[in-house]
């Protein structure tokens, strides 16, 4: 029995599942590949995705004219905060020429690679290679049932696709004129930032590729911001870790670069600090008990370890040792460091600035900094 596009199945509680734009793309390629094959576009489409599950999609738009079909899906992300959600993923399929096999090109809104790092070669439109797999898969096993050659051009388009492409990594990785056609296995899984972890990887290779001896990952755009001014660092040499230090340092372990400058904000690093690699508020926090610690070995007396025991806040407790000239931000940065330096295990030089919501640096370790 299939899963359905229209209707994603739970997650866990009321969250739904999703679908990626590699399975909408591949649900619509099939869908215009039996309609110029046949005449007729079917009512609904069912594609195989990587792992053997059958979904079933709607058809939203269709079109049947002088040699090609052309159909789209409506991609239902589920609850993934996801900015392709209700995105309509187009697919227009033609006859190729003899023996060329399954060829893509960039319609409208998808982009284009023009940076070496990428699984892609420069020039290629960007869909990533499983959902080109999926697609050349269904097309071969729809040209069988037909006794059809699979020689065919496949263009994907995505309405207002450029526009949405602002809000993701793309322009930073080299991927200009519109969004990337992703997924691994062709399921969304709800605010799992599967696309974003993707992405800190894929700005990883790009800036290896270029050869780039420094890079910094940073939680926010306001420590973007600042540590990009400090460095002079290229827009290569940026990476929007956001919470997922995790998924930087352990594809850093792989792929290591000379040196990494962690920077954010002092919250998001006091959980650093603390060993925790996800810093998302619902899955870490930051332990008061554990930052009076580090006050403490900053110089806090007995009165300032009881008063950030009690703050609400890290600002609060910043603020407090602020007041009292006690130098807290240095210990999460010092923290900060070690912890990111054990999860590379490597050679890679690390250092950390911690700043507060103004962007003003209030700590730094490493980069030539007293420890």
């Amino acid at each position: 029995m299939a899963m359905t596009g229209r209707k994603p199945s739970p997650e866990s509680g009321d969250l739904r599942r999703g679908w990626t734009t590699g399975a909408c793309a591949t649900a619509a390629t099939a869908a215009a590949w039996r309609a110029l094959l046949t005449g007729v576009f079917p009512k609904t489409v069912t594609i195989r995705l990587p792992r053997g599950q059958l979904v079933e999609f709607d058809l939203f738009s269709t079109e049947l004219g002088d040699g090609f079909a052309r159909t789209s899906v409506i991609k239902d992300a589920g609850d993934d905060p996801d900015v392709t959600h209700q995105a309509e993923i187009i697919a227009e399929v033609r006859h190729g020429d003899p023996e060329t096999g399954v060829r893509f090109r960039a319609g409208t809104g998808v982009g284009t690679v023009t940076m070496a790092g990428l699984p892609l070669e420069v020039g290629e439109p960007a869909i990533n290679p499983v959902p080109r797999q999926m697609m050349e898969t269904t097309v071969q096993e729809i040209a069988a049932e037909f006794a059809a050659n699979g020689d065919v051009e496949i263009t994907l388009s995505i309405p207002g696709g450029e526009k949405l492409a602002g809000k993701t990594m793309n322009g930073r990785l080299g991927i200009l004129g519109g969004l990337s056609i992703l997924g691994t296995t062709g399921i969304v899984i709800p605010f799992s930032c599967s696309s974003w972890i993707h992405s800190i990887h894929r700005g990883i290779d790009v800036a290896c590729a270029a050869n780039l001896g420094h890079i910094a990952a940073a939680t926010g755009s306001t420590s973007e911001a600042a540590v990009r001014k400090k460095f002079n660092l290229s827009e290569q040499g940026l990476i929007d870790m956001g919470d997922f230090a995790g998924g930087l340092l352990k594809y850093l372990r792989k792929h290591p670069v000379p040196r990494l400058t962690l920077a954010g904000g002092f919250g998001k690093l006091g959980k650093l600090a603390q060993g925790h690699l996800d810093l998302h508020s619902s899955r870490s926090r930051l332990d008061m008990d554990h930052l009076a610690a580090m006050a403490k070995d900053a110089g806090a007396d007995r009165d300032l370890i009881a008063a950030i025991r009690a703050a609400n806040t890290g600002l609060e407790a910043l603020q407090l040792c602020q007041k009292a000239g006690v130098p807290v931000a240095r210990q999460v940065a010092v923290r900060a460091r070690e912890v990111a330096m054990a999860a590379l295990a490597g050679d890679t030089e690390v250092d950390v600035l911690v700043y507060d919501r103004e962007g003003n640096q209030v700590g730094q370790s490493g980069g030539g900094a007293e420890e």
